[in-house]
């Protein structure tokens, strides 16, 4: 194992392991975990096989629970300083949203109109829009937070997550724990923060686009709590003449130009 390392994989079937009667699998997963001296075979009166974890096993699943534990306590604290961030530029802001976002899936037949519509769950870790009546500046906007490089390179490879926040949102940003990615990695469509104890640096600007919301993501906004402005946040309550100052792109023109991203 140490030049396997412990791995994701490893770390379920142990668990798995500890909760559950202990039935082998007698795959290679096992196989690794039982040289290891995580797992332990154990033979009944009728000879029927169990696998038990060890004491040395327990120690690993302690000490990946302690390192999970860190990293979503730094996830959360750097989610809460995205939507504060969010709440000083004058927007309402969510945390922890589940959206259903409408995907055009390949095309229908020659002769047809569109395409057949499916549907994705986005969970963006931030959600915000302006603070406006006018509908047309509302902007909405998708944050999503990585302080491990392992979950940022797990995201890339889920297309229809990131589709699923293009469809919801008129920018997209990755928020990223300074060291763990470049900004070159991270796809076009999204913007790129860095952060760091100095606070957030953008280090690419994110595409803008005009869009109106759905029906759908309005019903799932009223049903929702947005995170409660600090008690000395100055802006909490903004006219829509102060959201108006630098308005986004209508949802009848064409992208936007205004200097401000996030």
């Amino acid at each position: 194992m140490a030049g396997l390392g412990f791995t994701a994989a490893h770390r379920r079937r142990l668990r798995e392991m500890w909760r559950s009667a202990g039935w082998p699998c007698h795959d290679a997963l096992e196989l690794d975990l039982l040289t290891a001296g995580w797992l332990q075979r154990h033979f009944d009166a009728q000879g029927r096989e169990t696998l038990r974890v060890t004491d040395s096993g327990l120690q690993r699943l302690a000490e990946a629970r302690q390192r999970h534990q860190a990293a979503y306590g730094e996830h959360e604290a750097l989610v809460a300083r995205v939507a504060r961030e969010m709440q000083r530029a004058g927007r309402i802001a969510w945390r922890g949203l589940s959206l259903r976002a409408p995907l055009l899936s390949a095309p229908e037949p020659p002769g047809s109109e569109g395409g057949r519509v499916t549907w994705a769950m986005a969970m963006p870790d931030v959600y915000s829009i302006r603070h406006t009546t006018v509908e047309d500046y509302v902007e909405p906007v998708a944050h999503e937070i990585k302080v491990r490089r392992a979950d940022f390179l797990s995201d890339l490879r889920r297309e229809a997550k990131a589709a699923a926040y293009l469809a919801l949102a008129s920018q997209c940003w990755y928020v990223l724990r300074a060291g763990i990615a470049e900004p070159e990695e991270v796809p076009a469509a999204y913007g790129v923060m860095l952060a760091d104890e100095a606070g957030l640096q953008v280090a690419r600007p994110a595409p803008r686009r005009a869009m109106r919301l759905p029906l759908a993501v309005w019903m799932a906004l009223a049903r929702a709590t947005p995170v409660p402005p600090a008690e000395d946040h100055g802006q909490a309550e903004l006219s829509d003449t102060d959201g108006a100052l630098q308005p986004p792109a209508r949802a009848t023109s064409g992208p936007a130009t205004a200097d401000s991203q996030a």
